[in-house]
């Protein structure tokens, strides 16, 4: 069983449902450090993605 943290109002729970706003969790440990970065180019975009989203908000 590991903690979990809700998108959106940041409430940490073992839940994947958040108990307070029913949205979607996720677990808040990053990935582990590599050199080689296989999957940076997808998390770069994610960010960015992100935060045209929260600016259209």
């Amino acid at each position: 069983m590991k903690i979990r943290k809700c998108f959106s109002c940041g409430t940490y729970t073992f839940k994947q449902e958040c108990p307070k706003c029913h949205s979607q969790t996720y677990y808040p440990k990053p990935p582990k450090f590599s050199l080689e970065d296989k999957y940076g180019k997808y998390r770069r975009k994610l960010k960015l993605v992100k935060r045209d989203e929260d600016r259209n908000r």
